[in-house]
């Protein structure tokens, strides 16, 4: 059995460790290859994490950096191809819903490589957001998909998918499980960190950051919040808001401390130790869930492909208008809630229910033959 685990961006790194280790442990009769497209080229934003994971070095780093949507699927679908007639793996590995997993399950299915798609069926219905086209087209085009729960499978049923779904959780659980003791030893972060009490936030996507009023109305919620704010703040956003006129205010407050992005371990502690996140991103709705977490999560977008968050108690949807998610922070400060209700995304064990499974499917090659031949 041969794989090839496709990597981009922080998140896939992240959520990808964990099935990295356990095939590095030996544990497996799998042979790997790790392509990482540098999609997410900044080393704050990729390269730190592969050494502070203990991962090992990408066999592949295609340097795809940025571009417009097509020019950076199309760069990556090219470049990966040409890996593949190296490599010639039996499964391709992607995660997500970036153009990297994109690019990456369009390249292997049309060499008729199978693709394992971990982390499908999810769904936000936002059709603003590149990534809902990214996930969709890749669930349709894998021959396996790794749900985190039984509600993502339920997606994948109503959609009529062609591949075989499998319920397992998601990874980022396993990651937060394995690493969230070692950030705490190894993490000086806070000594940065000038309040004791504060919400850390996290703002990047382009319907948000890159829109003058959304983000006009960030920087008044985040300059009116009761407690104050800690911003790890992606290069995109603070280009938009010098170029919207935005960044003195923001960066002046004296409720606010920007930092630059941080690693694995820095982010790890910080989400332990807020008060709440305030987010526009999707992982982070996950993260926050996690047995050694247990944080509260504003979700400052319209819509979450992560209900399952919702329905539990951790997030909660709050829209981009600065009244409505001022409002519901206070709410929240005034009388906080004690999150109790498990994961939905898991116990930590997902990236061994994968590898099981991806061992198993000669096997169910095997058994599907049979009941076809019946």
């Amino acid at each position: 059995m041969k794989v090839s685990i496709i990597v981009g961006t922080r998140p896939e790194i992240i959520k990808m460790s964990s099935i990295i280790k356990e095939l590095e442990s030996g544990k497996r009769d799998i042979d790997y290859d790790l392509v990482h497209t540098e999609q997410h080229y900044d080393r704050n934003l990729s390269g730190i994490f592969f050494d502070e994971l203990g991962l090992p070095n990408p066999d592949y780093c295609l340097s795809i950096g940025s571009g417009t949507q097509a020019q950076q699927t199309a760069n990556a679908m090219i470049k990966i191809e040409n890996v593949f007639l190296k490599t010639e793996p039996d499964i391709v590995l992607v995660e997500g819903d970036t153009n990297t997993v994109l690019a990456g399950a369009l390249a292997a299915t049309k060499m008729g490589i199978k693709v394992g798609h971990v982390e499908a069926g999810l769904r936000s219905y936002d059709m603003r957001m590149p990534e809902e086209y990214n996930r969709r087209l890749t669930d349709h085009i894998s021959a396996f998909l790794f749900a985190p729960t039984d509600f993502n499978a339920e997606t994948l049923r109503k959609e009529n998918v062609w591949g075989k779904t499998f319920v397992t959780g998601n990874t980022v659980i396993d990651a937060c499980m394995e690493y969230l003791h070692v950030a705490e030893k190894k993490s000086k972060i806070l000594n940065e960190i000038k309040f004791d009490e504060f919400i850390l936030a996290t703002a990047h996507r382009a319907e948000n950051v890159d829109n003058p009023k959304v983000l006009a109305d960030f920087v008044k919620i985040f300059t009116g919040c009761p407690l104050p704010i800690v911003y790890p703040i992606h290069p995109r956003t603070v280009k938009r808001l010098k170029e919207f006129e935005l960044y003195e205010k923001l960066a002046t407050h004296k409720n606010v401390q920007l930092i630059k992005p941080v690693g694995y371990f820095d982010f790890l502690v910080l989400m332990r130790n807020c008060s709440f996140i305030l987010t526009d991103s999707g992982g982070i709705q996950e993260e926050a869930t996690a047995p050694n977490i247990k944080k509260k999560v504003f979700v400052l977008r319209k819509s979450t492909e992560r209900p399952e968050a919702v329905e539990a108690g951790y997030a909660e949807v709050v829209g981009t208008e600065t009244k409505n998610v001022l409002n519901e922070i206070k709410e929240f400060v005034e009388n906080p809630e004690i999150l109790k209700t498990p994961s939905p995304f898991g116990d930590g064990s997902t990236s061994k229910k994968i590898l099981d499974i991806i061992e198993d499917l000669p096997n169910y090659k095997e058994r599907n033959n049979e009941n076809e031949n019946k």
